[in-house]
């Protein structure tokens, strides 16, 4: 990378597992209280829940647009969508860790975010 400096990824390889489980956990949790469509009920009759409903999703929306660029095939780009749009963020940690997981243990960053080709990586 020249001149710039590299920021390897260690052990933020860690975190979309963190927030797999927690994301796993509290949904759970909530589900034994009431069922999802209660929720969204509930959260549909207060403003502010439907502020957060707007930020999360678009959120959600924001995040697609790599995955998106990251994906080259028609078919996976429609269900990465549908993942991120009906489980939010345990399908991005999901989508995260797969990226994650392809990586050499020496990757940084950009060979995260970026195309394989774009990069150099086979």
């Amino acid at each position: 990378m020249g001149a710039e400096m590299q920021t390897k990824i260690g052990p933020f390889r860690y975190f979309p597992i963190i927030v797999l489980i927690a994301m796993i956990a509290v949904t759970s949790w909530a589900s034994f209280e009431k069922p999802l469509t209660e929720g969204f009920r509930l959260m549909l009759g207060e403003r502010w829940g439907v502020a957060t409903l707007f930020d999360a999703y678009f959120g959600f929306l924001t995040f697609y647009a790599w995955v998106y660029y990251k994906e080259r095939s028609f078919t996976a780009r429609i269900f990465w969508l549908v993942g991120i749009l009906f489980f939010g963020n345990i399908a991005m940690a999901t989508f995260l860790l797969r990226e994650l997981w392809r990586l050499p243990r020496n990757a940084d960053f950009a060979d995260l975010l970026l195309r394989k080709v774009e990069r150099g990586l086979s």
